[in-house]
């Protein structure tokens, strides 16, 4: 398994990365007329995460980053603070049900004491594992930064998102989010069929580099802005959050009380801010 902290070196059973879509045959309608051709369709695929040998939850994901998913989901969901709590992870070397390739299993310090023994999530689930409206509450401190960011840099990042997203051309149905500086400096990005699962994918690969909290960064999602990526944005630190779509009442209560910047409907030309507007000049 991989060692952690610190980038990941490649785990030794990892499967190769999955270009993230399979060609499907099927059949199409033009004016009346049948044909069949074959389409490339995003891939959604279950990755079960085990603490040991005993399984702890499972996530329906785009194959790809998966370590990067793991440490950025248990980030983000409160199970870990530091990057020193994960001691190894990665896939294993053999199952008995031979699924390798969709298995991580996951070694923390102190053998996990206080994970809960099971957690529910989904592609579509934002409040995965929540069984109270009491757990949704954010343990987290306000969002401190100095960032700046020009509005027409901050426009132009839909489109530099967009460029990053490979899979999204071949299928059209993945969501992508993406780190910049405020200079507009692509740092990373990431796609997958779930939309918070694209941006845990980010945050295990700034928790991998220790560069949470990312204070001085930007997070420019496909897409809206609803309350789990401003919750996970908000325990990664992040102080400016941009997306294609809009935000929910929820999203905007949020980033007044944790001092964030959302930009919504971001394009040239036009954005809608909330929480702290001063950020963007």
């Amino acid at each position: 398994m991989t060692a952690m902290p610190g980038p990941p070196p490649t785990p030794r059973a990892v499967a190769p990365e999955s270009p993230g879509w399979a060609e499907v045959p099927f059949r199409r309608l033009r004016d009346g007329a049948p044909r069949t051709e074959v389409d490339r369709l995003a891939i959604e695929a279950p990755l079960e995460i085990r603490f040991g040998d005993r399984p702890f939850t499972v996530l329906m994901r785009t194959p790809g980053s998966d370590e990067e998913l793991v440490a950025g989901f248990l980030y983000s969901e409160g199970l870990i603070r530091d990057a020193a709590e994960i001691v190894a992870l990665g896939h294993p070397e053999a199952l008995l049900e031979g699924d390798c390739e969709n298995v991580i299993t996951v070694e923390l310090a102190g053998g996990g004491e206080g994970v809960p023994r099971t957690f529910y999530a989904s592609a579509s689930c934002g409040v995965c594992g929540k069984s109270s409206i009491a757990d949704l509450a954010i343990r987290a401190p306000v969002v401190e930064s100095d960032l700046r960011i020009d509005r027409r840099v901050l426009e132009a990042l839909p489109e530099r998102l967009r460029s990053e997203q490979s899979i999204f051309a071949e299928t059209g149905g993945l969501h992508g989010a993406a780190l910049f500086d405020a200079a507009g400096t692509l740092l990373a990005a990431r796609e997958d069929i779930g939309r918070h699962n694209a941006v845990d994918k980010l945050i295990g690969w700034a928790l991998a580099r220790r560069r949470l909290p990312l204070s001085a960064a930007v997070l420019m999602v496909s897409g809206r802005l609803g309350f789990e990526i401003v919750q996970k944005s908000i325990v990664a630190g992040l102080p400016v959050l941009a997306s294609v779509g809009a935000a929910s009442s929820i999203a905007v209560g949020l980033a007044e009380r944790y001092g964030v910047t959302l930009a919504t409907f971001v394009r040239p030309g036009n954005l809608n801010l909330y929480g702290r507007p001063d950020r963007v000049a």
